[in-house]
């Protein structure tokens, strides 16, 4: 029996060997159908780019930066990585923005990333025509991705792992929903503690057949190499020309020319050419010719050189643009690393190392939640689904990344059983979590199709219009994709008393916010949970974790257990205003008034059973009403015929920030503790939890650094890991933002330093600055949220 089995012996696969080992695991194998490297990973671009949009993103990018050199120290085997810096071309000034955001967060990390106009870019034969400015990034490199894959199966296989190619894996084995290894092609097994499935395009009909959604897609992937052209400057640096969506690298006195394709061509790695190794696809000169184009406007001396190779391979891309790593929710034991979305080569540093402490360790080692696989919608998963995602996920990849931008492409996959009550009542509908939900509520055409914007958005106004309903009044809120499961059996009080920080052995009928914690103190979920019964309670988490928080529940809940997911059996409508107990009284023959805050019952509404428990996301006095799933309908129209209106998700977003509650993905992950957030309130010290123990160890001494809420001067666009500077020093990241729906305060969440024993008044008076698209913005930490800070209308 192997420890692990890893299946693809391309960068990715490879350097998980290689991780392993050095982790000292000894008993490793890995299977490679063909020749290692045969599949994508030999035809890379072999880009490094050490900057990416998101802290930790930059941290799984910028290790292949130490990694690369080091391979070739180990191995005595040349990796070809070198240095080259780079340039991230903007054309237009809305560019810009990103790139001022992006810089900020790379000189977190001691990268030395800049911003430069135009006439700055000293490359040789560039046409700076038409290009608003520019991020240069100095580390930028190069590296050669066959002899990269050569050094890492050499040092794999001197620490014992053993690398067998020409052996296909035809199934994992999968027994009492864990991986017990793999089936091969002619029939023989090998068994396996815990399996990585590593295959790129290749993975998903094994994945497939063990149960496990994998939401990717091969696609024709296309680049150039021109013929030698004199005088290129030596290194040439990376260019990436975001706006006509090509890059360009330097090759041995020659230039590759490449780009991220909108309608990408699909192709079928299970087809007839799928088993060729190396495999190169026909040259497509009309796909490729914008690309064409846009290189000779930006170096015109291409005119004058030919094309020595036209290369069109297969890569994976996944629906979201984002990788595919982690523990699968449906199968225990087996590990993903795929849909790299053509920067395998890059990213095979991190995720091998990141993916090896995770499969060794029982934990990732760091919040990977934007890539986690964990997130994967098991609809996202179906062929057509993808294929129609790839009309714009490949060109995402350089696309503007406006703030708040939606897909066009495969929509439609999840919708309430009230969307049409929603879309009747004039929803501009987004996509979260899967779910069609309104983003707002437009009161005529010309609010539907509004712009997007780097700075204040053009629904603002409709999200005060919205907000201020509940001043008087009653607003409706879709809260239908909240995550609900149902916790029930003997084991079900003891299991959640252990995983839940709060104390859940409460009467029935009362409802209980609290987080759960990993073992070292880290939020893995925020979440209500209500007491129904004796053995019988509801989890309800974010929509966005549906399938993690789900998974996680069933891997560590103890004891006679049973989880059922009930999200979609059940429309969930939130009540909410100063008006909303007058209309649910006119509406419903129960008691509204004598209804204590956090507490749930059965109730009557239109006719129509539902159950009504009193909480507020937004903080305003209300319930949220859940109702089964075919009988929303009547409650919905009486509550809209008695004149609530709808509220979206942007005004609830507004909402929440200005009550200073936090949101689990942004403000709150497994790397944050409750006392680091701000949630102590939510732990019951007197009993046993998950994570107690780390929080007893960092009770006495102290928080080092702690959730604050700031309100910003000015009307700049907070999003998320701005840099807070405290005397020019950086002392924290915001980690989410928005204008107050009823306040017009400009808020941000941010985790900053704070000193031992340093209490939030003492930081209340300290002087900050938040650095936003290059500029500073005074700030200051707020002592209170400012809107309701006694929470009178709330608790009503």
């Amino acid at each position: 029996m192997a420890r692990t089995l890893i299946i693809g012996g391309g960068a990715v696969g490879l350097s998980l060997a290689y991780h392993l080992t050095r982790r000292g695991e000894r008993d490793v194998i890995l299977l490679e159908r063909n020749r290692l490297t045969s599949g994508t990973s030999w035809h890379a671009a072999g880009i490094v780019g050490p900057l990416r949009a998101t802290p930790n993103g930059t941290r799984l990018a910028m290790y292949a930066g130490e990694l690369f050199p080091r391979l070739q120290e180990e191995t005595g085997l040349s990796t070809g990585y070198r240095k080259t810096g780079g340039f991230w071309l903007a054309r237009e000034e809305v560019r810009m923005d990103e790139l001022r955001r992006i810089a900020a967060l790379g000189r977190q990390f001691a990268l030395t990333p800049s911003i430069i106009e135009a006439h700055a870019l000293r490359v040789p034969g560039l046409d700076t025509t038409g290009i608003a400015g520019a991020l240069r990034v100095e580390e930028d490199a190069n590296v050669n991705p066959v002899d990269l894959c050569m050094a890492y199966a050499k040092a794999a296989r001197a620490a014992g792992a053993d690398i067998r190619e020409g052996v296909e894996a035809s199934a994992i084995l999968v027994e009492d929903g864990r991986a017990k290894g793999v089936r091969l092609a002619d029939g023989a097994e090998i068994a396996a503690e815990r399996v990585a499935l590593c295959a790129g395009a290749w993975s998903k009909s094994l994945a497939d057949a063990a149960g496990v959604a994998l939401p990717l897609q091969a696609v024709e992937h296309m680049y150039v190499v021109t013929e030698p052209m004199p005088d290129l400057p030596h290194p040439y640096p990376v260019l990436r020309d975001l706006d006509r969506g090509i890059y360009v690298k330097g090759d041995a006195g020659r230039l590759v020319i490449g780009g991220f394709e909108p309608h990408a061509k699909c192709w079928d790695p299970f087809g007839p050419e799928g088993d060729r190794p190396f495999l190169e696809l026909p040259a497509d000169w009309d796909q490729f010719a914008p690309f064409m184009e846009a290189a000779l406007a930006l170096i015109p001396a291409l005119e004058r050189t030919g094309i020595q190779r036209f290369m069109n391979g297969p890569e994976s891309f996944s629906v979201d643009s984002r990788p595919l790593i982690g523990q699968t929710n449906e199968v225990d034991g087996l590990f993903v690393a795929a849909g790299m979305n053509s920067v395998g080569v890059m990213s095979s540093a991190g995720v091998g190392r990141v993916l090896a402490d995770w499969m060794i360790d029982g934990a990732s080692p760091i919040d990977l939640w934007e890539v986690d696989i964990a997130r994967v919608d098991p609809l996202t998963a179906a062929a057509a689904h993808v294929e129609r995602r790839m009309e714009e996920a490949v060109a995402d990849v350089f696309a503007m990344h406006w703030p708040f931008k939606q897909p066009k492409a495969g929509r439609g996959l999840r919708r309430s059983a009230l969307h049409d009550r929603w879309a009747a009542a004039g929803a501009v509908f987004g996509l979260t979590a899967g779910w069609e939900r309104g983003l707002w509520y437009a009161s005529g055409e010309g609010e539907r199709d509004l712009p997007y914007s780097v700075g204040e958005q053009a629904w603002q106004e409709i999200v005060h219009r919205e907000a201020a309903a509940m001043d008087r009044g009653t607003a409706l809120i879709d809260l239908s994709p909240f995550g609900k499961f149902d916790v029930s059996g003997p084991g079900a009080l003891e299991a959640l008393q252990y995983l839940a920080a709060g104390n859940v052995e409460v009467p029935a009928g009362h409802a209980v916010y609290t987080p759960l914690l990993n073992a070292k103190g880290g939020i893995e979920a925020d979440v209500t949970i209500t007491r129904l019964g004796p053995d019988r309670f509801r989890v309800t988490s974010g929509a966005a974790t549906r399938w993690r928080d789900l998974a996680w529940l069933r891997r560590n809940a103890r004891g006679e257990v049973t989880i059922a997911d009930v999200t979609e059996t059940e429309v969930v409508i939130g009540v909410m205003g100063a008006g909303s107990r007058e209309l649910l009284e006119a509406l419903s023959p129960d008691d509204w008034r004598d209804f204590p805050f956090a507490t749930a019952r059965e109730v009557t509404v239109a006719g129509q059973r539902a159950r009504a428990t009193r909480l507020s996301f937004v903080g305003e006095l209300g319930w949220e009403l859940s109702i089964p799933a075919g009988q929303g309908g009547p409650v919905f129209d009486a509550l809209y015929a008695a004149g609530a209106r709808p509220l979206g998700h942007h005004a609830l977003d507004g909402c929440r920030i200005e009550k200073g509650f936090r949101h689990w993905g942004h403000d709150l992950g497994p790397e944050i503790t409750p006392l680091e957030a701000g949630l102590g309130f939510t732990i019951d010290w007197t009993k046993d939890f998950l994570g107690r123990q780390a929080l007893l160890t960092q009770r006495p001494e102290g928080v080092r650094r702690r959730l604050h809420l700031f309100e910003i001067e000015g009307r700049p666009l907070v999003l998320h890991d701005e840099p807070i500077l405290e005397n020019g020093a950086v002392v924290g990241l915001t980690t989410s933002g928005a204008r107050g729906a009823r306040t017009r305060k400009g808020l941000a969440l941010g985790l900053i330093a704070v000193a031992a024993g340093e209490t939030p008044a003492r930081t209340a008076e300290r002087a900050f600055e938040i650095e936003i698209a290059g500029r500073l913005y005074p700030a200051r930490v707020l002592d209170r949220p400012p809107f309701d800070p006694t929470g009178e209308r709330m608790r009503g």
